[in-house]
């Protein structure tokens, strides 16, 4: 007989398994930040800086305010534990992971779209590009001096030499081993890593298998559109691994009482290592790119939580804000808020706050304590809540009262 989790308990394995609700050291230290680093198995990297850069506020939502240098000697530079790769979407992953993705590099290698045309009809260029890495080491392209580093065309403007050396990141000739001021540093793997990542790749299917097994571990719960996301896989591949790890007793089906499809049961599985907390304390602001949140059908399926970021929204027709990030209390998704970090007035602005229905009357003395840290850790002085939204109110009324 298949076991049942309430929706309640489902909430709670999976913000559980993503690290929420455990005692942290303070201020915290290389250990925790890594340990964030180490349970979600990837940081997801995006470019917009209005508040913070998203692969920061994983760590930041887990463990509070940290030195954000801990986590750059984890994540970048020749002795860091992680390189960049299309792993969910640009994202930092752990070195030892780097050969389980042959499969995707072999899809884009096998890809007849123009990414694929490119680096066929630059193949000079390309093997230039390895000469001058073999040569002089990890660089920059805005380091490279070549007649063809010219910014042009619709590619973000990117140079012949840019975009060739995002195919070959794509297709495994290059890594990318840190970034400098955003910009991505490549090497040749063997500059990168280490022999034993550069043998034999496992088959794809023993590669699938891995991924799911640690997608479920980081997810704690979850349906096989869950675990393909995680990795950004598609479903055959992880619909087979799910039967292998469920005959191991990796995984264990359940259901969870509201999660259907076409009307029936939609197939759940729990990871056998998952914690089952009776209850769960926490009080954090998400990344709109946090795992927790970045799959919108488990989001609204997991907190009945309709996320949507509003970046490409035209400002007019935003409703939430440009740069709305969910309020985790306890074990729900009850609000949001939309910040700016004003870096030359040294004020963390919220520039809208909603809460959800049904939010705890005590959100807004939750969330400030939060915001208050927020400002602290991007090294500002002050806070300032503007009144848009219907938690801006009680927010501004606990901002005056402290």
């Amino acid at each position: 007989m298949v076991d049942s989790v309430s929706p309640a308990l489902a909430r709670r394995i999976a913000l559980a398994a993503q690290g929420f609700g455990r005692a942290v050291p303070r201020p915290p230290g290389l250990r925790q930040v890594a340990g964030v680093v180490e349970r979600l198995g990837l940081l997801q990297i995006d470019s917009v800086n209005v508040f913070e850069r998203s692969h920061y506020l994983p760590a930041f939502s887990r463990v509070g305010g940290y030195d954000r240098a801990l986590l750059d000697r984890v994540t970048t530079g020749r002795r860091g534990r992680m390189l960049e790769y299309w792993a969910h979407q640009a994202a930092f992953i752990p070195r030892e992971l780097w050969p389980l993705f042959e499969f995707r590099r072999e899809e884009y290698r096998r890809s007849g779209s123009e990414w694929g045309g490119w680096l066929v009809e630059n193949r000079t260029l390309a093997d230039w590009l390895r000469g001058e890495l073999s040569a002089n080491g990890p660089m920059a392209a805005s380091d490279i001096e070549h007649d063809a580093n010219e910014r042009r065309g619709p590619w973000w403007g990117w140079s012949d030499v840019k975009r060739t050396l995002e195919w070959m990141f794509r297709v495994g000739e290059v890594v990318c081993v840190e970034r400098r001021r955003f910009e991505r540093v490549y090497a040749l793997p063997e500059q990168a890593l280490p022999p034993e990542l550069l043998g034999e790749p496992p088959a794809e299917a023993d590669a699938v298998r891995q991924l799911v097994g640690r997608a479920a571990s980081a997810l704690g719960i979850g349906t096989e559109a869950d675990l393909a996301d995680y990795w950004r896989m598609k479903r055959a591949p992880v619909r087979a691994a799910i039967r292998d790890l469920e005959d191991a007793g990796e995984l264990l089906p359940v259901e969870v009482p509201g999660w259907t499809t076409g009307g029936r049961p939609t197939p759940t599985w729990l990871h056998r290592d998952a914690r089952r907390p009776r209850r769960l304390e926490a009080a954090a602001m998400l990344s709109p790119f946090d795992p927790v949140v970045w799959f919108r059908p488990r989001t609204e399926r997991l907190f009945d939580f309709h996320y949507r970021i509003e970046i490409y929204t035209p400002e007019p027709d935003r409703k939430f804000g440009y740069y709305s990030l969910p309020v985790l209390i306890d074990d729900d998704v009850v609000g949001r808020v939309d910040l700016k970090s004003d870096r030359r007035a040294k004020v963390l602005r919220v520039q809208s706050a909603w809460s959800e229905h049904g939010a705890p009357a005590e959100t807004a003395a939750r969330l400030l304590p939060v915001l208050w840290q927020a400002a602290a850790w991007q090294g500002l002085d002050d806070v300032e809540v503007v009144e848009r939204g219907d938690l801006a109110p009680a927010l501004r009324a606990e901002l005056a009262a402290a």
